[in-house]
């Protein structure tokens, strides 16, 4: 299984007045992890939507295990279990220094077309996921 792995360092705009990282910023965290993962593996989301398909998200499980404070690095995880039918799962985790996972989370996207309708995954998109060992 292809995991791709990006890394991020926590700004100090980032936290809230405990000092440690505001629970919405690891969504955002998680869409870098995201597209990075996408555009590692050949697929890119601007080029995505100039074909006219679009991934909005529908869904978000996150699960906040630890805190991470302002400076720490964090490794961001992102891998996809399954090939996409309509619909793509991703998996992420953010890790500490210490390799600590400090939030996880799943997140669902759908494709679209630019009529806001339902489509099937794009044969780039499988091809690309195969390419590098997904499914």
């Amino acid at each position: 299984m292809y995991v791709h792995k990006t890394k991020l360092r926590v700004r100090y705009s980032e936290t809230d007045k405990m000092g440690v990282v505001y629970h919405g910023n690891y969504i955002q965290y998680f869409e870098v992890g995201r597209v990075e993962f996408m555009r590692n593996i050949g697929v890119v989301y601007a080029e995505l939507e100039k074909d006219g398909i679009g991934m909005p998200v529908v869904n978000i499980d996150i699960n906040y295990l630890l805190p991470a404070p302002y400076d720490e690095e964090l490794t961001i995880e992102t891998w996809i279990e399954s090939l996409p039918t309509s619909k793509i799962v991703f998996q992420n985790r953010a890790l500490n220094e210490a390799g600590k996972v400090v939030c996880r989370a799943q997140v669902t996207l759908v494709f679209i077309n630019d009529k806001f309708r339902p489509v099937k995954s794009p044969k780039a998109v499988i091809e690309a996921l195969i390419a590098n060992g997904i499914g």
